[in-house]
């Protein structure tokens, strides 16, 4: 049974439970240090268990499921009839599940709560307007935000009647003259109470990096506009690719997971399961704060630059094989500041079987907002270096190219970079110095064009050789 907390999971199987008559019946929470020793115990030794509820699944470890999973399995090929598993948890509890074992899916009834057709919701209506005998004027607007949530839909109702001064039921009926938008205002504001700094310290993230592509402000995103109330975070790159690297970045690193389970408060509302990479709301009221949420004012609120990236990439790394070692360690530094950087060798399944000049020429020409081009003395003589400086050289008067010039060579031996501002990088001095003073005008560089302000074809850069 799947579905967000405090709908009435656990009520719901306390009277099925007591409508069957069943009297050995052993309920167990995740929540509860003694619980889990006692899951486990079951667990190691699962011999004619009975009937157990196991309640708040999605808290037990990555092992504990896995044991359930696998438990649940041996219980179906067995057609144990001494035995039954019943799991409560949030939404995609489910899915969660299968993950630690696919052919569980024909094996387990999957129950979800809150996700109920229209026609449901306007019977709930119905049966309210008939108990108060009113008729809400807003019906239609209520059954349609809530979008299956009973919760929602209550919850809007009842402000709905609070507004029309409609406290018990009237002998007249009564049709209310409310204004959505009015209704809809005041719940926001009710919501904003609980939920307005849980969302901004989410969207923040571990660390705000105000010029990056705001990867925490953009899963919430999509989670808001989701209608299963999860999102898988590693698939929705997939249909955002400007999020790609820096979402893939806090995913996979361990980075979300940490911040949520960081915070208590985060953790009332959200939900991360690093197995199925599924990003879940917890809390009915909490996904309809998100779904109305004005979204280019909440980030300007964050404290973003700017949520808009009209480019693929904010930059694009060119160099010589060389020169790797360089190129490597400013696209993972980038990438710790949240920033999309094309970096040739994370591409590489897409390259593939594809023909590179037509792959690579967009990307120099135009998809990456500036070209780190890192130059060392083999890169005039590389031939795909060759193909990627015709492709960036007229965005040099723009001040899109900036040009990492290394010790090992000097300033003459590329004309174009010695009528541009440039950064030089020794390579016999320290080089995590160097990282740090280059990245950090690099991260000047970027907020600077993300806010708008243009560039003159030259700029120079307060950096000491």
């Amino acid at each position: 049974m799947e579905g967000p907390s405090g709908i009435g999971k656990t009520t719901a199987v306390s009277n099925a439970v007591a409508a069957a008559g069943l009297d050995q019946v052993k309920q167990l929470s995740a929540r509860k240090k003694a619980d889990v020793a006692e899951i486990q115990a079951m667990l190691a030794n699962p011999v004619d268990l009975g009937t157990v509820v196991i309640d708040d699944f999605h808290r037990l470890s990555e092992k504990t499921k896995r044991d359930i999973a696998d438990l649940m399995k041996t219980l179906a090929d067995e057609a144990a009839d001494h035995s039954k598993l019943v799991v409560l948890g949030i939404t995609n509890a489910g899915q969660s599940l299968i993950s630690f074992g696919r052919d569980l899916a024909n094996r387990i009834e999957v129950i979800p709560f809150e996700t109920n057709p229209e026609h449901k919701v306007e019977e709930l209506i119905d049966k309210g307007e008939a108990a108060l005998n009113i008729e809400l004027n807003v019906r239609n607007d209520i059954i349609s935000d809530s979008q299956g949530s009973f919760y929602i839909a209550q919850m809007l109702a009842y402000n709905t009647c609070l507004r029309a001064e409609i406290y018990e039921a009237d002998e007249m009926r009564r049709l209310t003259e409310e204004s959505y938008h009015a209704v809809k205002a005041q719940v926001m504001e009710q919501l904003a109470r609980s939920f307005h700094d849980r969302a901004v310290a989410f969207a923040r993230g571990t660390k705000l990096r105000r010029e990056g592509r705001a990867p925490y402000l953009h899963l919430l995103h999509w989670l808001s506009q989701s209608k299963s109330w999860s999102i898988n975070t590693l698939r929705e790159t997939d249909r955002h690719p400007a999020q790609r690297g820096s979402v893939h970045q806090v995913v996979t690193k361990g980075f979300l997971a940490d911040l949520i389970d960081s915070s208590d408060e985060i953790q009332q509302v959200l939900h991360f399961d690093p197995a199925s990479h599924l990003l879940v709301v917890q809390d009915p009221q909490f996904i309809f704060y998100i779904r109305n949420l004005s979204w280019h004012q909440f980030a300007e609120e964050v404290g973003f630059i700017s949520i808009e990236f009209p480019s693929r990439y904010d930059f694009a790394l060119s160099f010589a094989g060389e020169d790797r070692d360089v190129a490597e360690a400013l696209f993972a530094a980038l990438s710790e500041h949240e920033l999309e950087v094309f970096y040739d060798i994370n591409e590489q399944h897409r390259i593939l079987a594809a023909d590179v000049e037509e792959y690579l020429a967009p990307i120099y020409q135009s998809e990456a907002q500036m070209v780190i081009c890192v130059l060392g003395p083999a890169y005039p003589r590389k031939v795909w270096t060759k193909f990627e400086s015709v492709q960036f050289k007229e965005r040099f008067r723009s001040g899109e190219v900036i040009p990492i010039l290394l010790s090992t060579v000097q300033v003459g031996a590329f004309d174009e970079v010695g009528r541009v501002g440039h950064l030089r990088w020794d390579r016999g001095a320290d080089q995590k110095d160097q990282l740090d003073a280059v990245v950090g005008v690099l991260l000047e560089k970027c907020a600077q064009r993300r806010s708008g302000g243009r560039d003159e074809a030259r700029w120079v850069v307060p950096l000491p050789e």
